[in-house]
């Protein structure tokens, strides 16, 4: 066991941030609200997989609605803890740990702002390994684990408490409610005891945002030493450098969807690229050219400083370097891929691993 200070938030919100592939909310809110909470409560621990008890209540806190909405309506300390609070009457019994649901600027800190109000720790583990838009993505569902009960709240004072058959109708109730909530919504799901969790997360994931998160400090304007580090790390691909020079995004079903298109620099000078989102970054193409898709990690960094950019806060004219990572094996099983690759996400075509991906697009230019 170890303990979350202000320092480590600020190192954990950027890492998180890549880890969220463009989604999983913005990290300047993230670290702003769980600074704020440590300086008010002290730091928080933060315990391995190792050291969790098969009898300890585990609760993923996070939020959900689209990550254009939540720039706009920060959530307060009230809200976020809300959910557990309700939980906790429901179930009639307190909770041992909190952890995050998904890799994220805002949802990797929910659960650190949560335990600091409530002296609770967080479990150093995730239940995706990134971030997916979807409430049925995650690792628990792939091992056929309730999310109910799941509890919502709201900045305006409503509760909702939802008993959903599976992880798939937990989705379109949550979803529908979020978006009447005013697109953004906290919850708790998949209360869990330790010796199922064990099993089922991804771990690390908290520890591991971290370290990426001091790459890039580090190797901020050192001539993108930060990325370089942090592609070993992840045994990363570089897949672009250029410029942003078009973008489409909407509101549309509680989800930022859109795409952004890229003219190419430096090495990839006249090139064209084209990232699709849907809260999170989903498919990378050179032209036609596939180059990584869900459920591999696509992240768009600030060519200058290294830092990621989410999907809100992608900006005309902006020099980027887009990079991406292979997921956790999780997500390359059958029911992994029917759940979060991109068929899934009606894109007419099947899932390669990115590194497949780019040893075919290494030969082809050699």
């Amino acid at each position: 066991m170890r303990y979350i200070d202000e320092e480590a938030i600020e190192k954990i919100a950027l890492g998180a941030a890549v880890l969220g592939t463009g989604g999983g909310g913005d990290p300047y809110i993230g670290k702003l609200m769980a600074k704020e909470a440590i300086r008010k409560y002290g730091p928080v621990a933060l315990i391995s997989v190792e050291e969790l008890r098969d009898d300890q209540l585990v609760v993923s806190v996070s939020g959900m609605g689209a990550p254009t909405v939540i720039i706009e309506k920060l959530p307060s300390e009230v809200e976020v803890t809300a959910p557990l609070e309700k939980l906790e009457e429901v179930l009639g019994r307190k909770v041992d740990i909190v952890m995050p649901i998904e890799a994220g600027g805002i949802n990797s800190l929910y659960p650190i702002i949560v335990a600091a109000k409530k002296g609770l720790p967080v479990l150093d583990a995730d239940a995706m390994g990134r971030a997916f838009p979807e409430a049925q993505m995650v690792t628990f569902y792939l091992d056929g684990l309730e999310a109910s009960p799941v509890t919502m709240t709201d900045e305006k004072g409503n509760s909702v408490v939802l008993y959903p058959k599976d992880g798939i109708w937990s989705e379109r109730l949550e979803r529908v409610i979020t978006i009447e909530m005013g697109g953004s919504s906290s919850l708790c799901d998949y209360s869990l005891l330790g010796k199922d969790i064990k099993n089922s997360v991804i771990p690390d994931t908290l520890t591991l945002a971290e370290k990426i998160g001091e790459y890039l400090l580090d190797g901020k304007g050192k001539e993108q030493l930060g990325i370089q580090k942090m592609l070993e790390e992840l045994k990363g691909y570089r897949l672009f450098e250029g410029k942003i020079t078009d973008i489409e995004r909407n509101l549309s079903g509680g989800f930022t969807r859109g795409k952004a298109e890229f003219e190419g620099n430096h090495h990839d000078q006249g090139k064209a690229f084209t990232i699709y989102f849907q809260n999170e970054y989903l498919v990378a193409k050179e032209g036609e050219q596939l180059l990584c898709s869900t459920p591999d990690l696509i992240a768009v960094l600030d060519a200058e400083t290294g830092f990621p950019i989410t999907t809100e806060r992608m900006r005309y004219g902006a020099r980027v370097v887009v990079v991406a990572f292979p997921c956790h094996e999780k997500w390359r099983t059958p029911k992994g891929i029917g759940t979060v690759g991109p068929r899934y996400f009606r894109y007419n075509f099947d899932y390669q691993p990115v590194e497949e991906l780019q040893k075919e697009r290494k030969s082809c230019t050699v």
